[in-house]
C-alpha cells in the first residue's frame, strides 16, 4: 500500500517553493502527494510580488475533500497567512485528527516579503502548534515564536520554549547561523544535533518547504522522528548541492537529483 501525504500551503508560481516544492519532494520520496492551497503567490527567483489568500471556506472544503476520501499518513503545513485560515485549518485537524502533522511556520520569504499577517502569529501558536507532531522553525521564525534573539548559545532554551507551546517535537533549523548548517531536534527530554557542512551556493529557493515535506514523507513511511529528520537532512543537502541555476535570482533546489541523470 502506498503511503500518502498532504501539503497545506501556498502556491509558488515559479515552482521552487510552497505547494509545488512539497509535491515534488513527496513524489521524490515515493509518497502519494495531495494538496490544500491556502494562498496564491506571484513569485519567482527574485521574490514575491503579490499574494492572494484563499477563503477559509474553500480551505475547509479542500480539507474535507481529502480527509473523507484519502486519509493522509502525514500532513505538512506551510504558508498560512491569516488568523482566519489558521483557525479553519485547526478546526479540521481537530475534527479529523491526522497523525504526523509537521508545521513549517513560514513567516517571511527569502526576498523579505511577509507571508504571515502580524495579527496571525499568536493564532498559529495557540491553535496549530498543539496539534503538531513536529514544528520546524528557522532561526528568524524561532525568534518570532520565542520573542527573543536565538543563536547556538541559547537555541536549546528556545527549543524548550517552543516545545512548551504544544508540539511533540521541535526542530530548529540553523541555516541562518554562522558556520555549518546544523539543526537541533528536541523531543521534550533529549537534544539531537544534526551537523551539516554549509554548501556555497545561492540556489536555495524552497529549502525550508522541501526539508519539512521530506520529514513528513519519512514519517508517513514509518520512520522514527530522529531517523526522519536525518534522512530529510541527507536529501536536502543533496538537493542544495545540485541547485538548479534557473532565473535571475535565487534558483531552486533540485528535488529530483536522485532520479534524474546529470547530463555532464
Amino acid at each position: 500500500m502506498i503511503q500518502t501525504a498532504l501539503t497545506i500551503a501556498g502556491s509558488d508560481s515559479s515552482g521552487g517553493a510552497g505547494i509545488q516544492a512539497d509535491i515534488k519532494t513527496m513524489s521524490a520520496h515515493g509518497v502519494y502527494a495531495m494538496s490544500v492551497i491556502t494562498a496564491v503567490t506571484a513569485q519567482n527567483t527574485l521574490g514575491v510580488t503579490a499574494v492572494e489568500d484563499i477563503s477559509p471556506e474553500i480551505i475547509q472544503a479542500q480539507l474535507d475533500a481529502v480527509f473523507t476520501d484519502i486519509v493522509p499518513d502525514a500532513v505538512k503545513i506551510g504558508m498560512v497567512s491569516t488568523k482566519e485560515s489558521i483557525a479553519a485549518i485547526a478546526d479540521k485537524l481537530v475534527e479529523y485528527r491526522p497523525k504526523n502533522v509537521v508545521l513549517d511556520p513560514v513567516m517571511v520569504s527569502k526576498s523579505g516579503c511577509s507571508l504571515l499577517k502580524p495579527d496571525a502569529a499568536q493564532t498559529l501558536i495557540s491553535r496549530l502548534l498543539p496539534l503538531c507532531r513536529m514544528v520546524t522553525p528557522n532561526i528568524p521564525e524561532a525568534e518570532v515564536l520565542t520573542g527573543g534573539t536565538v543563536d547556538m548559545s541559547n537555541w536549546e532554551d528556545a527549543a524548550k520554549t517552543i516545545y512548551e507551546m504544544g508540539p511533540d517535537l521541535v526542530l530548529i533549523k540553523g541555516g541562518h547561523l554562522e558556520g555549518d548548517a546544523a539543526d537541533l531536534l528536541y523531543d521534550g527530554k533529549e537534544f539531537t544535533v544534526f551537523p551539516c557542512e554549509r554548501i556555497a551556493t545561492r540556489h536555495t529557493h524552497g529549502t525550508g518547504c522541501t526539508l519539512s515535506s521530506a520529514i513528513a514523507s519519512n514519517l508517513a513511511k514509518g520512520l522514527e522522528p530522529a531517523e526522519a529528520v536525518r534522512a530529510a537532512k541527507d536529501y536536502i543537502t543533496g538537493a542544495i548541492s545540485r541547485g538548479i541555476p534557473l532565473g535571475h535570482g535565487v534558483g531552486p533546489v533540485h528535488h529530483f537529483y536522485r532520479l534524474w541523470q546529470d547530463e555532464d
